[in-house]
């Protein structure tokens, strides 16, 4: 494991472990949260009372749960099951109301596939909200206390699922903190983890490019596929997709067509081979780099790649962000210096030394990867300090 003699700088970039938590499933985790996971928008102020009883727990706000049907009910369902399962979470309290679509035992159970601790807690059952928090407080007080119990071990970096997403996109971006996060991507695949790349909505006009470096013939097909099948949800509606992508602030930031953000959006992919297309909020089955289908939305491309496995997150911006995840950490890049200083108290490192001629791309890229090693091992990011928990899902189809 790491270790720096004195006098010796041999750095974190050398090393092919971290300190973390290993799972019943045999996955990794670089957080041991206990998740109070509300099955329904109804529980989550519940979800919420519970975790300001208990600390050590954490939990999220969100609309869904109910009217769902088809599709739309299954990718809400994956998400919640996903959310579960990812490594960051030693065990969870799930919390439902009763009645909803989306039942609360029925997510336990595909959650407890993971050999972790699960627990139902109903509102209607226990008889009201007052008894229910009291009943999941209770519980989740235990599971933290035998969460604590647990400490940190040498882990291999090839069982990192590192995302990456961009949000506030400038000029800047295609040309320093994403090509940044390419060497990163890189450097995880090398090592034999998994790097996510998502928000299709912004790999628009660039998709030919991660085509050419598809493994093999169905891969390439399934690039096309997902492109496609994103603009004609936009047609299907009557408006095209670069009504709002680049957005307002993209624009004010320098960008002028979707195209140009894609082909920055893109950088983040670095130049492995593309081994596999995932749906949203599915889980990769395959190691290195790997597309997750997700909207350009950055909470909801956030919460389908943590859903899918990811343990950390980077996320570059030009403009500036607070975005957090109750669950992984989220290491955010500014890709210029007066962001970088102007937002110190929610961006976590700067790329903007690229354009300010201090750093190469490669350097950067190696000092966030120092940085994904650090935090894995326990670091806290500024959007855990801050306690920034988003949460969003991709909703596919109408409520009824």
């Amino acid at each position: 494991m790491w270790k720096e003699k004195e006098g010796e700088g041999i750095g974190w970039a050398m090393q092919t472990e971290f300190w973390g938590y290993r799972r019943p499933d045999g996955k990794a985790g670089v957080r041991n949260h206990v998740l109070i996971l509300p099955t329904i928008t109804c529980a989550t102020q519940t979800a919420y009372r519970i975790t300001e009883l208990v600390q050590g727990t954490v939990t999220f706000i969100h609309q869904h749960g109910c009217a769902q049907v088809g599709a739309d009910y299954e990718q809400t369902f994956r998400t919640y099951a996903g959310l579960g399962k990812n490594p960051n979470v030693y065990g969870v309290v799930v919390l439902g109301l009763g009645c909803e679509t989306h039942q609360a035992r029925k997510i336990a159970q595909d959650i407890a596939k993971s050999g972790k601790p699960v627990e139902v807690v109903s509102i209607q059952d226990h008889g009201s909200t007052l008894d229910a928090i009291a009943q999941g407080a209770k519980i989740a007080a235990k599971m933290v206390q035998d969460a604590s119990a647990l400490h940190r071990e040498p882990l291999r970096l090839s069982e990192l699922i590192v995302g990456t997403e961009c949000g506030g996109s400038d000029a800047c971006s295609g040309i320093s903190a994403n090509p940044a996060v390419g060497v990163v991507s890189d450097l995880i695949a090398d090592h034999g983890g998994t790097a996510i790349l998502a928000e299709t909505t912004e790999l628009i006009g660039a998709e030919h490019l991660l085509a050419e470096r598809a493994a093999d013939d169905k891969v390439k097909k399934r690039v096309y596929e997902v492109i496609q099948a994103m603009e004609s949800r936009a047609f299907a509606m009557g408006v095209d997709i670069r009504t709002g992508n680049p957005s307002p602030g993209n624009i004010r930031g320098g960008l002028t067509t979707l195209e140009e953000k894609s082909l920055g959006a893109a950088a983040k992919a670095g130049s492995r081979t593309l081994q596999q297309l995932v749906d949203y909020a599915e889980i990769p089955s395959k190691k290195g780099l790997v597309w997750m289908d997700t909207p350009g939305h950055d909470i909801e491309q956030l919460t389908g790649m943590v859903a899918g496995g990811a343990q950390i997150v980077l996320f570059t911006s030009g403009r500036g962000t607070p975005t957090g995840s109750p669950i992984a950490p989220v290491i955010k890049i500014a890709t210029n210096t007066p962001i970088f200083e102007q937002m110190s108290d929610n961006m976590d490192l700067n790329a903007g030394t690229i354009i300010d001629g201090t750093e190469t791309i490669e350097s950067v890229g190696n000092r966030i990867f120092d940085e994904v090693i650090r935090v894995a091992s326990g670091k806290l990011t500024k959007a855990e300090i801050l306690k920034q928990h988003d949460f969003g899902i991709w909703r596919i189809g109408p409520t009824f």
